[in-house]
C-alpha cells in the first residue's frame, strides 16, 4: 500500500483508551505504506530524557528513565542526594525475556535499558515526522512508550515493528502488541499492512487483549 501523508487530526490530548480491546483499536488504525526516513535523527524526539514523566503537564523532579527504572524493578536501592529518583541498583524480571536481571548501576548500566515500544525509527516512517516537536518529545517519554527491558534484547530489536520483530518471551507477546497499538493510536501513527496482519495474528491467541490502563503505565512518586 503506498504512502499517503494524511493523518487524523484529533488532538493527542483527547486521547484515551476507549477501545476496549486492542482487536478493536487495531482495526481503527489507519493502514499506509511506510515512509521515507528522510530527516530522521534521536534529535527530532527533543532531549533523550525529560521530567515530563506524566506527560499531561505533571512534573516529578525525575528523569523519565529513572522513573520507568524505579517503576519496573523490585529491591530497589536509591541515591540519596537524588531527591528519590536514581536508581543504583534493583532486580528486574525482563517482560521481553521472562528472565531476572540484576541492575547495578555503573559499567554494566545497560544490562538494562528503557526501550521505546514503537520504536522511535518506525513512528518516525509512520506519521511521527508529521507531528509537532511537543509532540515527539512527549511520546518519546510517555510511560506509555517506556519499558525498562533487557539491554541485549532491545538492541536486537532496533527499529523493527511487529512484522519484523516480536519479545521471544511468547507469553508477554499480547501485551506487547496491546501497548504498541495504544501508543500508536494516542500519537496518530499508522501501521503496515504487514504489521497489522503480524498484530492481528499475535491478537488471535488472546482476543480479549484490552489496552493498557492508567493503572498500567503509571510510575511511583519518589521518596523525598
Amino acid at each position: 500500500m503506498a504512502y499517503s501523508p494524511e493523518l487524523p487530526t484529533a488532538p493527542i490530548s483527547t486521547w484515551s483508551n476507549s477501545a476496549s480491546t486492542a482487536v478493536r483499536a487495531l482495526d481503527d488504525l489507519p493502514v499506509k505504506g511506510r515512509a521515507p526516513k528522510t530527516g530522521y535523527s534521536r534529535d527530532q524526539f527533543g532531549q533523550a530524557w525529560t521530567d515530563d514523566v506524566t506527560v499531561d503537564g505533571g512534573h516529578n523532579g525525575c528523569l523519565t528513565r529513572e522513573d520507568i527504572l524505579r517503576r519496573s524493578m523490585i529491591e530497589t536501592v536509591i541515591k540519596q542526594s537524588s531527591g528519590g529518583c536514581v536508581v543504583l541498583s534493583g532486580r528486574l524480571t525482563d517482560p521481553y525475556t521472562g528472565r531476572e536481571i540484576q541492575f547495578v548501576r555503573g559499567p554494566e548500566s545497560g544490562a538494562v535499558q528503557v526501550d521505546h515500544v514503537v520504536a522511535l525509527g518506525d513512528s518516525w516512517q509512520k506519521g511521527a515526522q508529521q507531528l509537532t516537536a511537543e509532540e515527539r518529545t512527549a511520546m518519546a517519554n510517555d510511560p506509555l512508550e517506556l519499558l525498562a527491558v533487557d539491554g541485549a534484547t532491545n538492541s536486537a530489536k532496533g527499529d523493527a515493528d511487529a512484522a519484523s520483530w516480536l519479545p521471544p518471551n511468547k507469553g508477554f507477546r499480547c501485551t506487547y502488541v496491546a501497548r504498541q497499538i495504544a501508543v500508536k493510536t494516542k500519537y496518530r501513527l499508522w501501521v503496515t499492512a504487514s504489521e497489522k496482519d503480524a498484530m492481528a495474528g499475535v491478537l488471535a491467541t488472546c482476543p480479549g487483549q484490552e489496552l493498557p490502563t492508567k493503572a498500567d503505565v503509571e510510575v511511583p512518586t519518589p521518596v523525598r
